[in-house]
Formats: structure tokens, C-alpha cells, sequence
């Protein structure tokens, strides 16, 4: 009989289970299973790094089950206290690269989930400081993302947050996950628009579509890149 696997394998395949779910099936019980037993097994192991991983990923499943849904109905204090018990174990132990990452879930909630743009961008800022050094290019990519979103939507500064979200693109496409490059061709697309260069935006829009369907994404969020295709040539007409 072969060994049970460890707590980073069961990290490891609940944060893939989880990406499957939010980018294609929906279906979140696997991955929570997963990163459940992930932050068990490394409760029982004493390996702190990968217990707060897991309540990070716990937090982030908990954020992508509620952008599929009603916003209004999102429980953000249960996945607040998520992140900020897995920010805890980050700064105890000394690991800077997930401090970034539950940082940047901590702007996430306060975001997206309240609409609260000023208290969210402390977060931000610390997990662009601590990714910028530590992180890998996805949680840079998903950061610069976020704050390019502001600079663009909220600051009135399309050209710095165009910026980040050109960057954003570029550590995806080197990460190499097809999912996320259509969601980030996306991102960078609307953002593109709004800043007034609507020939790019357009490109962008277009391929946005194309990248999800490839990328067998779900219909929700193939239909997400086809509004946005839509509403920028209704603009354009």
C-alpha cells in the first residue's frame, strides 16, 4: 500500500481542484475537500507555511464561489477571517511570498465583495511590495491586476493602471496557464477601452473570446468575454 499523500500534494491538487472549478466546472467540493485535508494533515505535521497556504486557498475558493454568485449574498467576514488567519502564520513564520498572496486576498474582500477601494489598497500595496520580491508570477500577475484596476476605474489614471495590467499579461502568458490568459486578455481588454484606445480594445475583446473558448472555459465566463465584445462594438456603432 502506498503512503498517504502529503499535506503540500494535497495543497497542490485542491489549488488545481479549485482553478477547475472556478475557470470551468463550478463544482467546489473536491477542491474544498482537498485543501481541507491539506490544512489538517499540516496541522498534524506542525509545517505552519503550508497550513496557512491552505487556509489561504480555503479563502480563495471561498472568493471565487462568490463572484459566480449574487455578491449581496457573500459571507466576506467568514473569508476575511480566512485570510487574516493565514496572513497570522505567514508573518510568524517568516514566509513572504504567501504573505503576499493572503494580502492580496485580504484587498480582494474588501474590494470586490464591499466595494470599500480605500481600505483595500493598503493590502494591495503591501502584496505588490512582498510579490515584487517573493511571489511567483501569477500572484504578481493577479496583483498588478487589481491595482491597475484602480489607477484605471477609480483614480482617473488609465495610463499608470494600463501599466500594471500590460504587466499583468506578461506574467501570465509567462506563467502559462491558458485560463487565466483569457481572463487576463479580458481584464486588459475593458481596461484598454476605458482608456480610450478602442482600436487595441477591440483586438483584445475579440481574442478574449477566442482564448476562452479554447481554453474550454465555463459559460459564464465565456459569456462575460462575449458582453464585453458586445457592449465595446454596441460603443463603437
Amino acid at each position: 500500500m502506498g503512503s498517504e499523500p502529503t499535506a503540500g500534494a494535497l495543497l497542490a491538487a485542491g489549488n488545481e481542484a479549485m482553478l477547475e472549478a472556478a475557470f470551468r466546472t463550478g463544482d467546489y467540493f473536491p477542491a474544498r475537500q482537498l485543501l481541507t485535508a491539506a490544512r489538517e494533515r499540516a496541522q498534524h505535521s506542525r509545517d505552519r507555511v503550508t497550513e496557512a497556504a491552505a487556509l489561504t486557498g480555503l479563502g480563495m475558493l471561498a472568493h471565487f464561489a462568490a463572484i459566480g454568485e449574487d455578491l449581496s449574498r457573500a459571507d466576506w467576514a467568514a473569508e476575511e477571517r480566512l485570510f487574516q488567519q493565514a496572513l497570522a502564520i505567514q508573518r510568524e513564520a517568516d514566509d513572504p511570498a504567501g504573505a503576499a498572496e493572503s494580502l492580496f486576498g485580504l484587498g480582494l474582500v474588501h474590494q470586490v465583495l464591499r466595494g470599500d477601494w480605500a481600505t483595500a489598497m493598503p493590502f494591495y500595496a503591501e502584496a505588490l511590495e512582498l510579490a515584487e520580491r517573493y511571489a511567483d508570477e501569477m500572484v504578481r500577475s493577479e496583483v498588478h491586476r487589481h491595482v491597475g484596476f484602480f489607477h484605471v476605474y477609480v483614480a482617473g489614471d488609465p495610463e499608470r493602471g494600463l501599466r500594471h495590467l500590460r504587466l499583468s499579461q506578461v506574467l501570465r502568458e509567462r506563467y502559462g496557464d491558458p485560463r487565466r490568459i483569457a481572463t487576463g486578455t479580458l481584464a486588459l481588454g475593458e481596461a484598454e477601452l476605458a482608456g480610450g484606445n478602442r482600436a487595441e480594445a477591440m483586438r483584445l475583446l475579440h481574442e478574449a473570446v477566442h482564448q476562452a473558448r479554447a481554453a474550454g472555459l465555463s459559460e459564464q465566463r465565456i459569456g462575460w468575454a462575449e458582453r464585453a465584445r458586445h457592449d465595446a462594438e454596441v460603443r463603437a456603432s
